[in-house]
């Protein structure tokens, strides 16, 4: 099992461009399901279609959200094409199983005046701290990155004054992100701090540098910053996350004339299906615009006054 597993994911690395944290999340995927068909006396490599809707039933009644369970099927489905592909089985026990329906969930956002809120209350923080913080925010709300790629970001990247970032993205792909002035701005101030020279110190090939085990500020560490600065401006942590800033990039955007492909573009997704989570503002932008222009939705306006 853990030998097909093993091969599984290397092809999943070498030939698809899949990230360590998708890797990660996908041996967990198959070391839940191998302890499930192992407590029933099976294994992975020849398990039915009965027993892998056993186990998805099980995670419906603990109570999984059916979009995890659909990536859970995902993952699934990838390996047992996988063991067919290579002849470690005569077939594929997933090719019927149903993906659960999923609804439609409106993607959490900040109001443009929480956004203003959460930078005055980087800016507001003392020495190096308001500088780093006051760089991140303005260039993850800029550029709408995903908070991966922030922290990753190389020195070089803004070596000079940049109008636009170079951004690795999923599979290793590169996207060009233009940045407001602010962002740059922001960038420059924290530049400076970083390659102030340090007795003793090296310089690091990250903009975001750090003591830790990759060498830059992690995932984990900027939203525990990003709380403490949401809980300054005064605003209710459950709604303010890194991915909520990527939201609201996205959907200031498209409130404000952007359109749907260039978001898109920005975003890094490769499919414009997943951009249009985003098209309740299109929708809403839509309804404005029929009703600050239409002659006849002004002439009904004027007959209710």
């Amino acid at each position: 099992m853990s030998r097909h597993v093993e091969s599984f994911l290397e092809m999943m690395a070498a030939e698809r461009g899949a990230a360590a944290n998708t890797l990660d999340a996908y041996r967990r995927d198959l070391d839940d399901l191998a302890d499930f068909l192992a407590r029933r006396g099976r294994n992975v490599t020849d398990a039915d279609a009965a027993a892998i809707r056993d186990w998805l039933s099980a995670q419906a009644a603990a109570g999984m959200a059916p979009r995890t369970q659909a990536r859970r099927l995902s993952c699934i489905r990838q390996f047992y094409l996988f063991l067919f592909a290579e002849r470690i089985r005569a077939d594929d026990p997933t090719s019927n199983l149903d993906a659960p329906r999923l609804g439609k969930p409106l993607p959490k956002h900040l109001g443009t005046d929480e956004v203003a809120k959460l930078l005055d209350a980087a800016r507001a923080l003392d020495g190096e701290d308001g500088i780093l913080m006051t760089a991140l925010l303005e260039t993850l709300y800029a550029t709408g990155m995903r908070v991966s790629e922030l922290v990753s970001l190389p020195a070089a990247a803004v070596a000079r004054d940049p109008a636009v970032l170079v951004v690795r993205g999923k599979g290793d792909k590169e996207r060009m992100v233009p940045l407001s002035d602010p962002a740059r701005a922001a960038l420059i101030a924290w530049r400076s701090v970083r390659d102030a020279p340090q007795p003793g110190g090296r310089a690091s090939r990250w903009l975001f540098p750090s003591h830790g085990r990759t060498g830059h500020l992690t995932r984990s560490g900027f939203a525990r910053m990003l709380a403490r600065v949401a809980e300054k401006a005064g605003l209710n942590l459950a709604r303010v996350s890194p991915h909520v800033l990527r939201h609201s990039f996205a959907s200031h955007l498209l409130a404000g004339g952007a359109d749907l492909r260039s978001v898109q573009q920005m975003l890094g997704h490769a499919d414009i299906a997943t951009t249009e989570i985003y098209t309740h503002i299109l929708d809403e932008q839509r309804i404005r615009l029929v009703n600050d222009h239409h002659p006849l939705a002004k002439s009904a306006s004027k007959d209710c006054e």
